[in-house]
């Protein structure tokens, strides 16, 4: 089963925390995470998100029409900074590789979401063979 690891910040104190990191120190050790998924055979991609969020926009579909918001965005929570595309078992997997996490302590969290295939969806439906057709055509299946 796919999984999305989403990272978190929940507090504006963490993500201030971050700048007393060594910067090298840091991608040493999510390097070392990576590694570690990538020898575990479970990495399929990970990615993490451009800084400062300011740089952002949101597209509010609230109102007619959507309504276009740059960042900063005033609450912390709002924000993900970066995921981690895991194939494992079971939910419990996901979890375990989660509490791995080489950024931790209070005001980080990560979020765990089921990624569902393709073939959970009707497959005699018009759109989903046309998804599947550009699937194969790119090498996504």
């Amino acid at each position: 089963m796919k999984f999305m690891l989403i990272w978190r910040t929940t507090s504006d104190s963490a993500w201030d925390a971050l700048g007393d990191i060594d910067f090298e120190k840091m991608i040493e050790t999510v390097g070392r995470f990576n590694e570690e998924m990538i020898e575990a055979g479970v990495l399929l991609a990970a990615e993490g998100l451009a800084d400062p969020s300011d740089n952002g926009v949101v597209v509010d579909f609230s109102s007619e029409p959507p309504v276009v918001t740059d960042g900063p965005y005033g609450e912390t929570k709002e924000l993900f900074n970066g995921f981690y595309l895991i194939d494992v078992p079971t939910k419990e997997d996901a979890i375990a590789w989660a509490k791995k996490a080489p950024i931790q302590g209070p005001g980080f969290a990560t979020e765990i979401r089921r990624v569902p295939t393709i073939d959970e969806f009707p497959q005699d439906n018009e759109w989903i063979q046309k998804e599947l057709a550009w699937r194969k055509a790119n090498n996504q299946l």
